[in-house]
């Protein structure tokens, strides 16, 4: 009987426990304090543009295109975001002052936030089954490690600085590369991109350099299979399967004011 009697206080406390939770402020998003969005004055094209940087106090993207912003915002890569030619070729500068410290997983709200005010950015988001490379470590474990400084890695080769998901896309471009004909004519990208998804679970920046030296009669990704396990101790594997696809429904060419 004592027991029941207690029962009800008990509930109460309880209640009260979980409004009080309830009723706790919540951490707020960053957003920018200011952020400077125009079109590029001059355009460099796809060999030299998307060029972005996250500092701890500033987020600053030149001759970079909003199909770029998007992929970046979302995490996925560039042939994963399916809009209006445009979206591809239209460059812009945008130099952004966060109002505090961002995180980096907050960093891609803000940069979904900043899209939608100033570009008017809608979209959608679908499941299409397509071929993809996908980026894993090899059976012997990775040979590179995360970097804590800002200091570049001197060596020779392709240099890169950044996670695994931005060189996820640099790969992507690089197997898109044919094979050279002549030793004098090195080739370009240009072929059609297939996705390369990054499934390593590296965390972190990494910064090194790759030494890739095309070869006549081998494709760039024969090259890069080889250079992958043997220098990084990661590999390269090709599937069909579905892969998150993002649809943009409606975006503005000129963004509205500062």
């Amino acid at each position: 009987m004592l027991n029941n009697m207690r029962l009800p206080r008990f509930i109460i406390l309880s209640a009260t426990l979980c409004t009080a939770a309830l009723a706790q402020p919540q951490p707020a998003q960053p957003t920018f304090e200011v952020a400077s969005v125009r079109p590029s004055a001059q355009t460099v094209g796809p060999d030299y543009n998307n060029q972005i940087r996250w500092t701890a106090d500033r987020f600053t993207a030149k001759n970079v295109t909003l199909k770029r912003l998007v992929a970046d915002a979302w995490s996925l890569q560039l042939n994963q975001v399916i809009g209006p030619p445009w979206l591809d070729r239209n460059e812009y500068d945008i130099e952004a002052r966060p109002a505090a410290e961002a995180k980096p997983e907050q960093r891609a709200r803000m940069l979904k936030d900043l899209l939608a005010e100033r570009f008017a950015l809608k979209q959608h988001s679908e499941t299409r089954e397509m071929r993809v490379y996908e980026l894993t470590v090899a059976n012997d474990g990775p040979k590179i490690k995360p970097v804590t400084g800002e200091e570049p890695h001197a060596g020779a080769g392709l240099h890169f600085h950044g996670e695994m998901r931005q060189f996820a896309d640099l790969l992507a471009v690089q197997f898109s590369i044919p094979a050279p004909e002549r030793p004098d004519a090195p080739a370009r990208a240009g072929g059609p991109l297939i996705p390369v998804i990054d499934k390593t679970g590296l965390q972190g920046t990494y910064d090194f350099s790759v030494d890739i030296r095309p070869e006549i009669g081998t494709d760039s990704f024969a090259a890069w299979q080889r250079a992958l396990n043997d220098q990084l101790g990661l590999r390269i594997e090709s599937r069909k399967g579905d892969v998150p696809v993002l649809i943009v429904d409606n975006a503005a060419k000129i963004p509205s004011a500062n």
